[in-house]
């Protein structure tokens, strides 16, 4: 298909991989400019009625999951009487291939793959979706750590009374494979935490826990066989994250944890104990002969004590004290006014401390907006994003948007569109936001109405701080 216009849209470049039921494809999007990935069902699949709308039901699927952690659907279509499905491009490996090349993950960094994979998961079972296949080649990585859950494709509703896969059929992958869907039981969330289990099992080890020659052989030790001490192959993994994996991978549903969202505190917890080094075992101290060392110790403790209060001191007047206002050089100045707060997805939609919002464009580096207050896993909102819609006194096309910011570290994205109530469409690309950080905006076209859509909280963090933002024209 190389060579090939789809929908007189997508050109296709390159097959980038390929699998039992499809092939996918980098494609440039003619309409908008862009790289596309393009999954086109196999020809021969086609012709089957079951398959069709099974594909068909990936797109529907996975068109309703807005989340960070997600690859975004952007088109479905027919082309040659051949299905496919158009995604946002990835420009990164999937996670086999970092285990592939580079064997057993730290444990922090095992944990926050899993755990932004766990935050996916758990998004789709509240919508209501269970995806059935997760390994790490369903993964992509974007280079910036940002881990995107793919291939919706045998993905179930988690209510479907008389759907096309039911009790009896088997699907998945026999490495991740959980013991109900291997026995072709009824599957939902917990055969999706057994599956997250065996990848974060195979991140800590370099290896899956049940290697074999055959789907059927696999199979058949994921329903019989506990899976090898991880401790035994690495000591260096604490008990508590060993514990962890044990309990996604018990055998029976009922014994893993309860929910995704149950699995991602887990994790958290895990991720807060490596940080203090609480799981540490001491090493035991010499016995010194000779003059007490107390003296010294306890004049070396009042010196730290007071060092400590300089440096709390001095942080605490940091991390609340921005630089002011983002300092912007080229370009026409642009007053950004009438800023409220942008939360489609609250409870009610679109309060998130809306009297705070003029702060942030009222030229004082003292005053800020602020988030609501988010329980931080792995940074994670718990939602696709919330943020500040910002009105220019007129449709304009901006260059360039600065932040500054209090909380630096967190992750956000400008966004564009031409009413309060969207849509919105990003046009800059997503970063990790530092004080007085710079957003270079590429828009097509001129807008009134812009957002900053913040999409991840900063580490340790449970909220979001604007203090001031500006902009200029291009």
């Amino acid at each position: 298909m190389v060579g090939e216009v789809l929908a007189d849209r997508y050109e296709v470049e390159e097959l980038v991989g390929a699998g039992g039921m499809s092939s996918v494809y980098r494609a440039h999007d003619r309409l908008l400019d862009r790289k596309v990935a393009l999954k086109v069902m196999h020809q021969h699949f086609g012709e089957d009625p079951e398959y069709v709308e099974r594909f068909r039901r990936e797109a529907r699927s996975v068109a309703a999951l807005s989340h960070p952690n997600v690859v975004t659907v952007i088109d479905r279509g027919e082309h040659g009487g051949r299905q496919f499905i158009v995604f946002e491009y990835i420009d990164g490996e999937n996670l086999k291939q970092l285990i592939q090349r580079r064997g057993q993950a730290p444990v922090k960094t095992a944990l926050e793959l899993a755990g932004q994979i766990a935050q996916a998961l758990s998004f789709a079972h509240q919508q209501g979706l269970v995806h059935r296949d997760v390994k790490p080649q369903n993964v992509l990585l974007n280079g910036d750590g940002t881990a995107k859950v793919t291939d919706f494709g045998i993905a179930r509703s988690l209510d479907v009374q008389h759907g096309m896969t039911q009790t009896g059929t088997v699907l998945g992958t026999s490495d991740y494979i959980a013991p109900e869907q291997a026995q072709g039981q009824n599957v939902d969330e917990q055969t999706d935490i057994y599956s997250l289990g065996v990848v974060l099992y195979e991140l800590l080890t370099g290896e899956v826990p049940f290697p074999g020659e055959s789907f059927v052989a696999v199979a058949m030790r994921h329903i019989n066989e506990p899976p090898p001490p991880i401790r035994d192959k690495r000591p260096d993994v604490p008990p508590r994250v060993e514990a962890l994996v044990q309990k996604a991978m018990a055998k029976e549903p009922r014994d893993r944890f309860r929910s995704m969202a149950e699995f991602c505190a887990a994790m958290d917890a895990c991720l807060a104990e490596l940080s203090t080094g609480e799981h540490a075992v001491p090493a035991p101290r010499p016995h010194r002969r000779g003059p007490s060392p107390w003296p010294i110790v306890l004049a070396l403790l009042v010196l730290i004590a007071i060092g400590g209060g300089i440096a709390y001191w001095a942080l605490h007047r940091s991390s609340n004290s921005p630089s002011g206002a983002p300092h912007i050089s080229g370009g026409t100045t642009v007053h950004l006014s009438s800023p409220t707060a942008y939360d489609p997805y609250g409870k009610p939609p679109g309060e998130e401390n809306n009297s705070e919002a003029p702060n942030a464009t009222d030229g004082r580096g003292s005053t800020y907006w602020e988030t609501e207050h988010y329980r931080a896993t792995f940074a994670a909102l718990g939602k696709p994003g919330v943020g500040l819609i910002l009105r220019a006194p007129n449709a304009i096309k901006l260059a360039q948007l600065g932040v500054a910011t209090a909380t630096p570290g967190f992750r956000a994205v400008v966004e564009a569109g031409d009413s309060q109530s969207g849509p919105f469409t990003p046009i800059s690309s997503s970063m990790s936001v530092a004080d007085g950080s710079i957003f270079k905006v590429n828009a097509s076209s001129a807008h009134q109405y812009y957002v900053l859509w913040i999409t991840q909280l900063p580490a340790g963090s449970q909220s979001v701080r604007i203090n001031e933002i500006r902009a200029t024209g291009s």
